[in-house]
């Protein structure tokens, strides 16, 4: 097990070295070409109610998403975490400008004062953020298992979707019990659904 996590490790030190090779240029345009995947992907458009996230240095940007969901006036949920019970609660958002507020990681969350929680038998579609991923759908998070926790909650007929540079992309992540799987894997390059 230990292995495992030391692995896990070396694999987010890897991908965040790649990822800061990249110019901020060949960065933007990958986003580019990831949203406008994700916009065209059916399930995404069919759906109303979204779980997306804030990402942190070495996930995809996702603040042009979240502005072009409220455009298209889908209703969009953030969670906001809770670090000392590693859980977190899930929230509408209606204003990235007004309804965000810096959380204890560091990373923009929905204010509470501000933001209504949502049940999360509610979401149609889940934006899952992740490290690494395989093309079996196994995912390396942040390290903390947030969303591996979150997973199993979420309704069976909710897609689970992470957005991904190619680079992002390796041949084999090992998964422990509690590691949880995502459904389909939108890249600059292609869209993956979990073999």
């Amino acid at each position: 097990m230990e292995e495992i996590r030391e692995t896990k490790d070396e694999i987010r030190s890897n991908i965040s070295k790649t990822l800061t090779a990249l110019s901020g240029m060949e960065i933007e345009e990958k986003i580019t070409r990831i949203e406008n995947r994700l916009f065209e992907f059916a399930n995404f458009l069919e759906a109303n109610i979204i779980l997306l996230y804030i990402n942190s240095t070495s996930e995809v940007n996702t603040l042009k998403i979240i502005e072009r969901c409220l455009n298209y006036k889908k209703i969009v949920i953030l969670a906001a975490f809770d670090t000392r019970k590693y859980n977190m609660k899930l929230m509408k958002i209606d204003d990235i400008t007004t309804d965000l507020i810096p959380g204890p990681r560091g990373i923009l969350e929905p204010d509470s004062s501000r933001c209504n929680v949502v049940p999360i038998e509610c979401i149609d579609i889940a934006i899952i953020p992740g490290v690494a991923f395989d093309e079996k759908g196994g995912r390396i998070g942040s390290g903390d298992g947030y969303y591996d926790r979150l997973i199993p909650k979420l309704s069976i007929t909710t897609r689970k979707v992470a957005l991904s540079f190619e680079n992002q992309i390796i041949s084999q992540i090992q998964m422990e019990s509690h590691d949880k799987y995502v459904d389909i894997i939108i890249t600059e390059k292609r869209i993956i659904y979990k073999i």
